[in-house]
């Protein structure tokens, strides 16, 4: 008998149906599935985690030893039933084959579950991109031996990250003991520190950064029927009296056209998806976080309606089948003109330079969608149309800049038109370009003026990064890998260490960085998080070996973290006022409307909560919130009650803001729902039961 494991339930009832009549088998309220010789049994992720070998909450540790998840953390107990319907097969079946995706853990999931539970089994692994029917069925057929190179990278990484953040995160908690002012658990892992410290950079240049002013003249005139505005040859006048001196010259004074320039550009279509690319165009057009960009694409490969979209790949190899993909999608009436358009040619994408050695760029599957929500339906037509971009027509752009003479000064303006749309048509819904036309205008024609304007300006700092840019960045410095940045940056926002998204480090974040630097600058060194990544390429490449990784990295912690304890009270100190400030602002939440007080959070000695006022006992006006989840303060006050509004996050929940004000009209229907149900419960009991 051959026993298949999949990563996820929704992934093994793909592979059960794909490999023949499987039929569903419900075991401890789980489910596997069983076909005439092979059962497909599913994973819930990792079933194996790691775990301290020994007693103790001191560091240094690194006695190590994987265990069962559900005996590692509680939170995932939840895994246990799978686990055990997993161990029931080691007995009688004599072949194991790992279906789990095709990455780095995704091998470390199947592997472990076989050394752990079929040690003495032949094992086989099953490539794959798509969860579509034709790819499962010849993946099963061409299963080869596991690619132990990919294994033993990711056993490295699951050790090097343990190492790191169980040692680091107890240090700095232990530091923040020694104050016995305040506790806070807090992190710093082996990709978190160079993270936050590249923001924190960012930061210091922000800071530091001195404006200098600046003029600019800005000149509105008639073409025809249209107002144009062109600015002043110089668009940064840094003298004062000379913009003054333009203003006299140019007042009350028509213009005309001095010069007229035309070009036409070429525009290639772009390159398909990687997850990266994807996670900043998701970030900038709809604002979806990198995390959830990434779990909204998984959810679109499990329904095998997309690739595995953890890739860094731009390129859409012939193996894929490209045109047996246009002809599915052209049964999606939004994209059949285009499919029936590019099926009279060669299919040839536009691809770009990078590489994934386990899969291909993202792209649709050709599967009909069916039941995706708002969110899903975003992301897959956005993957769709950039799919089908890559093999177009290149488009075409004419751009013409018009220089014009007023009293003997220059002023510029410029205008662009689509003359060839080529692939644009297909993406043009995620395409933001401006279309400024001018009439039928030659050198010499008059341009009458409608205004004249001097601007005050100065230089702007450097931008924060977006959630978007900062992976690009991330990306460029290998900093985390593509699989994991999302969720490192969302750490630091759990963490408090970063805020809003146009990225700010948090006072916390500031001081954390700045006591890292000043004691303990290792734990930040890009270079070395660079370098453990690099060794980790070597042993997948088979060029190094892991337990060599290892020492180096437990050489590299005990300095580290040698350091550290030297100076354990100062960067307690360091992190104790940070956190102190944090929590005052955080729990600042607005202007008392009964008094010139401020209201708080506030926390009884029974860790019940509730906003007050900075001025009691004087000013007694207090409020209730939610007794659960995170509450932030968004900065606004109700336009109909006057009170500030929160935000109220809590975990698997979507967040929502409310004011704070219980008898504000906007919260008149809150009670309604939830009484509507409870009287719906009460009709349910008293109807009489059928026999």
């Amino acid at each position: 008998m051959i026993l298949v494991i999949a990563e996820k339930p929704s992934a093994a009832e793909k592979i059960a149906n794909a490999l023949g009549d499987a039929k569903k088998v419900k075991k401890n309220d789980a489910y596997y599935f069983e076909l005439d010789d092979m059962f497909v049994v599913p994973a819930v992720g990792h079933l194996f985690g790691l775990k301290q070998s020994v007693k103790g909450s001191s560091y240094p540790i690194f006695d190590v030893e994987w265990a069962p998840s559900f005996e590692v953390t509680k939170k995932s107990e939840f895994s246990r039933k799978y686990y055990e319907n997993m161990a029931e097969f080691k007995d009688f079946v004599t072949e194991v084959v790992i279906a789990t995706d095709y990455d780095v853990e995704g091998s470390v999931i199947g592997y472990n579950i076989c050394r752990f539970l079929f040690p003495d089994k032949e094992v086989k692994r099953m490539k794959f991109s798509t969860l579509t029917k034709d790819e499962l069925k010849k993946s099963f057929e061409t299963a080869k031996k596991p690619d132990m190179g990919i294994i033993e990278a990711g056993l490295t990484r699951h050790y090097l990250d343990w190492y790191y953040g169980i040692n680091m995160s107890r240090a700095l908690t232990t530091a923040i003991k020694s104050t016995g002012k305040v506790f806070a658990i807090m992190s710093m892992g082996r990709v978190q520190g160079p993270m936050i410290k590249f923001l924190f950079d960012r930061e210091k240049e922000i800071a530091a950064f001195i404006p200098v002013p600046f003029w600019q003249i800005a000149w509105k005139f008639k073409l025809g029927r249209r107002v144009y505005e062109a600015l002043y040859k110089d668009k940064q006048i840094w003298e004062e009296d000379f913009s003054d001196k333009i203003m006299k010259d140019c007042k009350g004074k028509d213009g005309k056209i001095a010069s007229i320039a035309k070009s036409d550009t070429e525009k290639m279509p772009p390159y398909p998806f990687d997850l990266t690319s994807l996670q900043t165009s998701a970030y900038n057009l709809f604002g979806y976080s990198p995390k959830q960009t990434a779990d909204i694409a998984q959810s679109l490969y499990s329904n095998a309606y997309i690739s595995y979209p953890r890739t860094s790949s731009q390129k859409l190899p012939k193996q894929l089948n490209l045109k047996s993909i246009v002809k599915k999608l052209v049964k999606q009436i939004q994209y059949k003109k285009f499919c029936d358009e590019l099926l009279k040619k060669e299919l040839v994408p536009h691809e770009g330079k990078k590489k994934d050695p386990a899969h291909p760029a993202i792209h649709p599957t050709g599967e009909f969608p069916k039941d995706l929500n708002s969110m899903q339906k975003k992301i897959y037509d956005i993957i769709v149309r950039r799919f089908l971009s890559c093999f177009a027509e290149p488009a075409k752009r004419e751009s013409i800049r018009v220089k014009l003479d007023v009293a003997g000064h220059e002023f510029r303006v410029s205008g662009s038109k689509t003359i060839k749309k080529g692939w644009m048509e297909i993406y043009e819904p995620y395409l933001k370009l401006k279309e400024v036309t001018f009439p039928d205008i030659k050198e010499g024609d008059p341009a009458k003026t409608k205004k004249i304007e001097k601007i005050d300006k100065e230089t702007q700092p450097p931008a924060r990064y977006s959630q978007g840019s900062i992976l690009r960045e991330l990306e460029g410095k290998d900093i985390g890998t593509k699989s994991t940045r999302a969720q490192i940056l969302q750490t630091l926002y759990d963490r408090g260490y970063i805020i809003n998204k146009s990225i700010k480090v948090t006072r916390l974040g500031m001081e954390l960085i700045q006591a890292m630097e000043k004691y303990s600058p290792l734990v930040i060194d890009e270079k070395l998080t660079r370098n453990f990544e690099k060794e980790m390429e070597k042993i997948m490449e088979g060029k190094k070996k892991k337990d060599d990784v290892l020492k180096e990295a437990r050489g590299v912690l005990n300095k580290i973290l040698d350091e550290f304890k030297s100076n354990e009270e100062k960067i307690g100190a360091i992190l104790d006022k940070a956190l102190i400030e944090t929590r005052a602002i955080q729990n600042r939440l607005g202007e008392c409307l009964k008094c010139d007080g401020e209201l708080k959070l506030i926390f009884t000695k029974r860790k019940t909560r509730f906003v007050g006022c900075s001025g009691y006992p004087n000013c007694k006006n207090a409020y209730p919130v939610p007794q659960f989840g995170l509450i932030k303060n968004t900065e606004k006050v109700c336009d109909k009650c006057g009170t500030p509004k929160i935000y109220v996050y809590r975990k698997g929940k979507r967040p929502f803001s409310m004011c704070l004000d219980t008898e504000c009209e906007t919260k008149a229907d809150w009670g309604k729902n939830k009484k509507d149900k409870k009287d719906k419960k009460s009709e349910e009991k008293e109807k009489p039961k059928e026999k």
